[in-house]
């Protein structure tokens, strides 16, 4: 009886023993997740606190190095606009084909592609034993109406004198009229070949005809060749008026209530961009275009034509609203996570984590740094958010979320590189 008692009174104390050692452990596990936790907040509130960077500083030797161009703020007159595709064309009353009305063979060729040629001008010669039998039949047909007209006169006396019948001088008469008629249509295929009939004589026979320019233009095709026969009408080259070059623009069904007639379009090369050209609407048509369900819309060009040539494809903007609103360059602005910014020339300096970033080193490399450092001026540039307008030609209209004068400075080229050193410095 005595064992057992002093057995339950072991047993009871072990189990308080282990209990205390239980609550002990719990404690310290306990406190160390609320450590850890404490730990973990101040980190999150660090890092929110830590404020983006958005000022950046350049030396004037990278600034000239990246080809960053300072400006300010323009004033533009920009425009809503509608773009559309085209290409250049010249009327059918401005092309031309130089022919001869007849066949023969290519003995010279005048003119070489892309010359410019007036009207009446010689493009090339064509050879044709038959342009010989042509002037020999005008010249006996000159003299049979000579021997023609005294015979008639001859009847007549004969016929006064009841000498002659009067059947012979009907007859003769006939024989003289045929005769003017066959002369008359002769001299006219003389004069179409270039020849001049009241010069023609039996020692000015002329072997080859020229075919002429029937327009001044620009020559665009030589399609013969010396020595080749070329039939009646066959075209020996084909020659352009790109003077008269206009627009024709493909608008579709949708757009076409915006535009009329007057409206000012400018338009580029689609493949050469360098230069802008204005024209104005003076046609809208009224009919779909083949299948691709636009309507043709025509524009004369102003100004200077030089260097436009039928058939090229041009991109054009139709002016629809005049604005004036202040705008950068578009090698001003930059994108980031969705925004849009400029650059402003600031007095603002970089944060001081940046400021002790580029600080680190060696005492003896901060030294030869420091003496650069005097020699090249910094300028410290602040990104600005801004909202983008309408766009035209190289320009876009901004307006910035905070306010700006007039007269500040700001990044009109080189923005992409100041941004870039902006985003590095924000992930170191």
């Amino acid at each position: 009886m005595k064992n057992k008692t002093i057995i339950y009174y072991l047993t009871i104390a072990f189990v308080f023993t282990l209990s205390s050692c239980g609550d002990k452990g719990n404690k310290n596990l306990s406190d160390s997740l609320a450590e850890h936790n404490k730990q973990s907040d101040n980190s999150k509130v660090e890092s929110q606190e830590k404020p983006e960077s958005v000022v950046a500083s350049l030396t004037e030797d990278q600034i000239e190095a990246v080809g960053i161009q300072i400006g300010h703020i323009e004033f533009k007159e920009l425009t809503a606009t509608l773009k559309v595709n085209g290409s250049l064309r010249v009327p059918n009353n401005n092309k031309a084909n130089a022919t001869s009305l007849y066949g023969g063979v290519i003995k010279s060729i005048n003119v070489r592609l892309g010359d410019h040629v007036n009207q009446g001008q010689i493009i090339a010669t064509i050879s044709n034993p038959q342009f010989i039998t042509l002037q020999e039949e005008y010249l006996s047909t000159a003299t049979k109406i000579t021997f023609a007209e005294q015979e008639v006169t001859r009847q007549k006396e004969l016929n006064v004198g009841n000498a002659g019948a009067l059947k012979n001088l009907q007859s003769a008469s006939a024989d003289l009229g045929a005769l003017r008629t066959r002369h008359a249509s002769l001299e006219q295929q003389l004069k179409l070949m270039g020849v001049n009939p009241d010069k023609l004589t039996n020692v000015t026979l002329v072997s080859s005809v020229s075919v002429l320019s029937p327009i001044s233009g620009t020559v665009s095709n030589v399609i013969a060749k010396i020595g080749s026969y070329v039939d009646v009408s066959a075209p020996v080259a084909e020659i352009v008026d790109n003077d008269q070059v206009h627009l024709d623009l493909n608008v579709f069904e949708k757009d076409l209530p915006m535009l009329k007639e007057g409206q000012v379009i400018h338009f580029r090369i689609t493949n050469n961009s360098g230069q802008d050209y204005a024209a104005k609407i003076y046609s809208i048509g009224a009919s779909f275009e083949n299948e691709s369900k636009s309507i043709p819309v025509h524009a004369v060009i102003a100004g200077d034509k030089k260097g436009l040539i039928d058939g090229m494809s041009i991109t054009a903007i139709v002016s629809l609203t005049d604005i004036t609103k202040p705008a950068v360059p578009n090698e001003a602005l930059v994108s980031s996570m969705g925004k849009d910014y400029i650059f402003i020339v600031t007095d603002k300096k970089p944060e001081a984590a940046e400021e002790s970033e580029e600080k680190k080193g060696d005492s003896k490399k901060e030294e030869s740094d420091g003496k650069k450092g005097e020699e090249s001026k910094t300028i410290n540039f602040e990104r600005i958010e801004v909202a983008k307008g309408i766009s035209n030609f190289g320009y876009t209209a901004i307006t910035p979320v905070t306010d700006i004068t007039k007269d500040t400075k700001l990044v009109t080229k080189g923005s992409f590189f100041i941004n870039a050193k902006l985003t590095n410095k924000g992930e170191e």
